[in-house]
C-alpha cells in the first residue's frame, strides 16, 4: 500500500512539475533581417557599402596592381645583380601582393561584410534593446530564429513586436494577418510601401 501511494505521489508530483514548467515556457521567434529591412533609412547602409567598394576597395586594388607591376619590373631588371637574401625578400613580397590580387574577390567580400557590420551597429542596438525589453516584459523563456520552427503563431513573432515597438511601418500582409488573427494593431500603424531587404552581405 505504501509503495502504491509513493508511486501515486511521484506521478502527481511529476505532473504538477510538468504543468508548472509548461506554464512558464513561452516561445517566440525572431528574425533580425526582417526588422532591419523595415528601418526607414536602411538604404543609407547599402549606398555607403557601394561607395566603400568603389571609392576605397577599388582604389586599393588599382594601387596594388600598379605596385605589383612596378616591383615586378624592377625585380626583372635588377634580380640578377641582387644578393641572394635581397632576391628572396623581393620574391616573397611580390608573391604576397600577387596572392592578394588573385584572392581579391574573397578579400573584398570580407572587407564589405566587416564594413556592413560596422554600419549596422546603431540599427542593431535599437533592435536588440527593444527585443530585450519585450522578452523581459512579456516573459518569453525561449527565442528561436523564425526559420527554426515550422510554424509559430504570429502573435509570438517578436520581429513584429520589435517593429511595432520601434514604430516602424509593417508590410500590408503582416497587418492583414494580425487583424485576421484578432490581434490588435496599434493606432497609427501603417503599411510599409515595400519591405526593403537588409543589406546583403558581400
Amino acid at each position: 500500500m505504501k509503495k502504491v501511494l509513493f508511486v501515486c505521489v511521484a506521478v502527481m508530483a511529476s505532473l504538477l512539475f510538468t504543468n508548472h514548467t509548461n506554464a512558464q515556457t513561452k516561445i517566440g521567434t525572431f528574425d533580425e533581417e526582417s526588422v532591419l529591412g523595415l528601418m526607414p533609412d536602411i538604404d543609407k547602409v547599402t549606398a555607403a557599402l557601394q561607395s566603400y567598394a568603389k571609392d576605397s576597395l577599388q582604389v586599393d586594388y588599382e594601387y596594388k596592381v600598379t605596385e605589383f607591376n612596378r616591383r615586378d619590373s624592377i625585380f626583372k631588371k635588377d634580380s640578377a645583380a641582387m644578393p641572394a637574401r635581397a632576391r628572396e625578400q623581393a620574391v616573397k613580397e611580390l608573391n604576397q601582393i600577387k596572392y592578394q590580387l588573385l584572392n581579391w574577390q574573397q578579400y573584398q567580400q570580407q572587407a564589405v561584410q566587416a564594413k556592413q557590420e560596422e554600419l549596422l551597429v546603431p540599427y542593431k542596438q535599437k533592435i536588440y534593446a527593444s527585443l530585450e525589453k519585450i522578452i523581459r516584459e512579456q516573459k518569453y523563456s525561449h527565442i528561436f530564429r523564425s526559420d527554426a520552427l515550422l510554424k509559430s503563431p504570429i502573435g509570438d513573432n517578436l520581429s513584429i513586436k520589435v517593429a511595432q515597438d520601434l514604430k516602424l511601418n509593417l508590410p500590408k500582409e503582416v497587418i492583414e494577418e494580425l487583424k485576421s488573427q484578432g490581434i490588435a494593431v496599434p493606432a497609427g500603424t501603417t503599411a510599409a510601401p515595400a519591405t526593403k531587404p537588409a543589406p546583403k552581405k558581400g
